[in-house]
Formats: structure tokens, C-alpha cells, sequence
């Protein structure tokens, strides 16, 4: 293991694929609001594939994008069941939690260069 490559930036790596992936699956379910038949999709248990990136050892690969039909939400006469307010709220919370991923990985190469430079900052 090299001194970059700690569990902690593996598991934010992970992280960022799977929410990366997932604001594609959104940004798709937005753009086809109007599409007649077509069906909303997601990751499933998204919490859970974070919680399971954050405690993997890093001996699994990285992510195995899975997107599937959601059951269950309210259907329009075209058989189109986007919601653009479910999807818009999926946005934000799928953004915050990048930037939180992010501000961690940022804060764990400050941590990096800091042992590089001996404690100093300049």
C-alpha cells in the first residue's frame, strides 16, 4: 500500500463512483419527465452502498453500477412515473453528500502534505 492509497481515500474513492453514478441515474430520470412509458430508476438502498464503500477492505472492485425500476410511485396517463420534485430532492441530497466526500478527501491530502512537509505549512 502506498502512502496515498489509505482506506480512508479507497473508501471515499468509492463513494464519489457510486454518488457520481447516481446523479447520472437522476439527471436521466429528469430528462425523460416527459417521455411517455418511461420509468423512474435508482440504486437501491443508496445509504446502504455508501455505508458498505465506506467499510469495504478494498479487496472487493471499486463498483458495479445496477440501476433499477422503482416500484410504487404515482403513474401519469402516458405511464410516465417521474416525479420532478422527487428527483429534484434526490439531487440535492446526492450533491451534498459528494461535497461532504470531497471536503474529506481534501482535508485527508492537507493531512498528507502536512507529513510531507514535516508539520509545515509553506
Amino acid at each position: 500500500m502506498s502512502m496515498i492509497e489509505t482506506p480512508l481515500m479507497r473508501g471515499l474513492e468509492r463513494v464519489l463512483d457510486r454518488s457520481a453514478f447516481r446523479h447520472q441515474i437522476i439527471a436521466t430520470n429528469l430528462a425523460n419527465v416527459d417521455t411517455p412509458g418511461y420509468r423512474t430508476r435508482d440504486v437501491r438502498s443508496f445509504a446502504g452502498e455508501i455505508e458498505q464503500a465506506m467499510a469495504g477492505d478494498g479487496s472487493q472492485p471499486l463498483f458495479t453500477p445496477v440501476a433499477h425500476e422503482i416500484r410504487g410511485l404515482l403513474e401519469r396517463p402516458d405511464g410516465n412515473n417521474v416525479s420532478v420534485e422527487r428527483e429534484s430532492l434526490l439531487l440535492a441530497q446526492n450533491q451534498l453528500r459528494f461535497q461532504v466526500a470531497v471536503q474529506f478527501l481534501k482535508a485527508e491530502f492537507h493531512r498528507l502534505t502536512l507529513a510531507i512537509n514535516g508539520g509545515s505549512t509553506s
